[in-house]
Formats: C-alpha cells, structure tokens, sequence
C-alpha cells in the first residue's frame, strides 16, 4: 500500500498549508506537479471561475476584495489568485496584492495566492490553470482570478474562466484606444469602477456605443454595464447580481465555454511539450546554428523549423 501525500489529502481536506504547498509545486512546475494535478483533477469542475481584468490603476484588487465579502456572505468559500508583476531580484510577485485584501486575512473560507507572472505574456501567470484547479479541489466554491494588468494583452483570461469582468475607470488611460484592443471581446460583465470621478459617464457610453456594434452571442447575453465605487461599497451587490444572472445561464452555455477552455489548454500544453522534446533530442547546437542561418537570410524561419522536426526525429 502507498503511504499517504500529506499534500494531496491536506488539499482536499481544505488545509491552508497544503493548498500553498501545492500551487508552489505547480508554480515551479517541480517533477512531481503533473502527477499531482493528474491526481487532483477528478476532484475538480464544482468551482465556478470568474476572471476580473483591466488596465493598471482601474482598482481591480478593491473591486476583487469587496466582491469577495458579498460572495462570503452568501456562504460560499473563495479561492483568489492575484497575479501580479515578476521582482526582477527574486522572481516572485511584486505587488503582493494580498496585502490589499488583508480583511480577509483570518477568515478560513477565503484562500488569496499572489502569484508572478514569470515572463508569461497575456495577464496571467503561466501556472494559473493548474492553481485553479488546486483551489477547485480544495472545494472553493469561487476562484476569482486578477490579472496582472497589461492593458490589451490581457486576454488569456477568456480561455480560462468561466466568466471575464472587464474593469475600467475614467482616467485611467485612453479609453478609446483601450475599447479598440482584444479585452473589449472577451467581457461578459463590464464595470466601470471609481465611478464617482468626473468621466465615469462618458466611459460608460462609450462602452454602450461599442457594444451597439457587437452582435449578441448564441444564448442572447448582452454584457450588461455595472458602476461601481468599490472603495465605498458602491455598486458591490449590482455586480454580483449580474454575476449570479451571467451564472444560472442554460447549462450548455457554461459547458460550451469549459470545452473551449480545455481545449485551449490542450492546445498549450502540446506546444510546450513538443518544444521541450524537441530541444532535449537535437544535437547539440543544433538549434543555434540554424537561428544564424535564419538570421543571415541563409535559410527561412518555415525550413529552419522543419529541419528542427527531423533533426528531433532522427537523434
């Protein structure tokens, strides 16, 4: 008989520790992280994922940690991952956006993971999907992820959540030229936060004036637009009530979502492996040899990568 992984049963368990333990595993993707997700996976598919993004300065972490008492208060548990910039001096994550949700600190039903982004383009950090599921194990209820806040390539939160809050606020930027970028695509709730500034209106409309243009999705949802002021309470339980609404959709709408979700994730893990295979059979140098030919107009990037293919073939 195999001893028992304090890890996996602390996790299921709910345990604090273990649950941190675990996502530092996945995080440093360590030897045995796969094994550990392949174990945890048939536990998971109960959390319901929410995703809030936005430009730097919008008050995505208030927003995140007002939202998070409203959903305590319905007694549902929390799992939060807020992924925020890498410290070029020791890898981790900058901002520690924990800090800002601190009220939750002592409270048992609410797990927050700060989590770096180590280089991975796109407003999340490459280990946010296996930390989801850590959470989803664990039993939370809600996993709310915050993205880093990269303005318009913040768009990999779309491939997975179950549902994406775009958040903006007057002057934080041009809105204009944000509303033209991908994150206008992905929204299923939009929030305009700190509406208590002057121009919170005139975001507002904008955003209406560009959701005039956008045809309605198969199950008819048109992304409603919720004002909030976030560090007064403002709005708070109007934004949970679309959440909710956006949540008790038809069933196949949610499913549809999760099998793109999975599917795109698939996709990226595939491509990470076969990278790696194909790295670890080359012969040595192999691959810097041919960057110089590409480089040197020797030879083009398509013939390069399918002499990469043989050479990892034939060794």
């Amino acid at each position: 008989m195999k001893p028992p992984d304090p890890i996996y049963e602390g996790v299921l368990a709910g345990d604090a520790r273990a649950i941190a333990r675990a996502i530092s595993i996945v995080e440093n993707h360590d030897a045995n992280s796969a094994q550990l997700i392949g174990r945890l996976y048939p536990r998971t598919g109960r959390a319901y994922v929410v995703g809030v993004t936005g430009a730097p300065g919008v008050g995505k972490s208030t927003l995140v940690d007002r939202l998070t008492t409203v959903v305590r208060r319905t007694g549902s548990s929390v799992g939060i991952i807020a992924v925020d910039p890498t410290s070029p001096f020791t890898g981790g994550a900058v901002l520690g956006d924990r800090v800002r949700m601190s009220a939750h600190a002592a409270d048992e039903g609410v797990f927050i993971r700060s989590m770096a982004t180590r280089g991975h383009l796109g407003g999340l950090a490459g280990a946010t999907a296996d930390a989801i599921l850590v959470l989803d194990a664990a039993g939370k209820d809600f996993v709310i992820v915050e993205t880093v806040g990269v303005g318009q390539a913040e768009v990999d939160i779309v491939s997975t959540a179950d549902m994406s809050l775009v958040v903006f606020a007057p002057g934080a930027g041009d809105d204009v030229q944000a509303m033209k970028a991908g994150i206008m695509e992905i929204a299923d709730v939009f929030v305009v936060n700190k509406a208590d500034r002057e121009g919170a209106d005139h975001v507002v409309q904008t955003i209406g004036a560009s959701l005039a243009l956008k045809t309605v999705g198969p199950d008819d949802w048109r992304p409603p637009i919720v004002k909030t002021e976030a560090t007064r309470d403002v709005g708070i339980d109007a934004l949970w009530t679309e959440i909710e609404r956006f949540r008790q959709r038809p069933p196949q709408a949610r499913d549809d979502r999760r099998r793109t979700r999975e599917s795109t994730r698939l996709r990226r893990l595939l491509s990470q492996r076969l990278v790696e295979r194909v790295e670890r059979e080359l012969p040595p140098g192999e691959f810097d040899r041919l960057v110089e030919a590409v480089a040197g107009r020797e030879l083009d990037p398509y013939a390069a990568v399918d002499r990469l293919m043989r050479g990892a073939q034939q060794s």
